[in-house]
């Protein structure tokens, strides 16, 4: 937004010197509010920024017809504007997280409460070889995929490292017959 807002402010004024025109103050307040407005409204594809001139040239009485004058070298421009924006982007989130960080930290403090648990061991079991190894087919891949089954793990209380064994059964239809 940075550099489409500066990008259309002077183009604008551009536009006034080339045809003569001299902004006085209320115009130029006008051209950065409505360059401004116009950067944040503008859609993120290439080039938006052309679009969005003829909103300001109109708002201050300038001619239109103009901005074909920047269309040779928009091209250029729009890589200078998407550095700009990227460069102003970085900085604002720098500084909103310079800002935040006390609450951050206490955010994460208290979501660590909840991570005292933690899995040690996983054992699963996949029945794809078994059942499905002569057909090659999509239903047998998905038969395959959805017949993952954990049957042992341990879970292990890192404040008072505690353990203790847990079994999952394998649901009835998966069993086999």
């Amino acid at each position: 937004m940075d550099g489409t807002a500066l990008y259309e402010a002077v183009a604008a004024i551009f536009i006034a010197q080339m045809n003569g025109v001299i902004l006085d103050g209320g115009q130029i307040v006008t051209v950065s509010l409505t360059a401004t407005l116009a950067s944040v409204g503008a859609a993120s594809i290439p080039s938006a920024g052309l679009v969005t001139m003829l909103l300001i040239l109109t708002a201050v009485g300038l001619p239109t017809e103009d901005i074909s004058l920047l269309v040779a070298v928009d091209w250029l421009l729009d890589r200078m504007r998407t550095s700009v924006n990227v460069v102003g982007d970085s900085f604002g989130a720098g500084i909103v997280y310079h800002l935040s960080k006390s609450e951050l930290d206490t955010i994460d403090s208290q979501h660590r409460v909840h991570e005292d648990i933690e899995m040690t061991k996983t054992h699963s079991i996949y029945d794809d070889v078994k059942n499905h190894r002569e057909s090659n087919s999509n239903q047998c891949v998905y038969a395959a995929h959805n017949s993952v089954i954990v049957d042992e793990c341990k879970v292990t209380l890192a404040a008072n490292g505690k353990s203790a064994d847990c079994g999952v059964e394998e649901e009835p239809w998966k069993r086999e017959k």
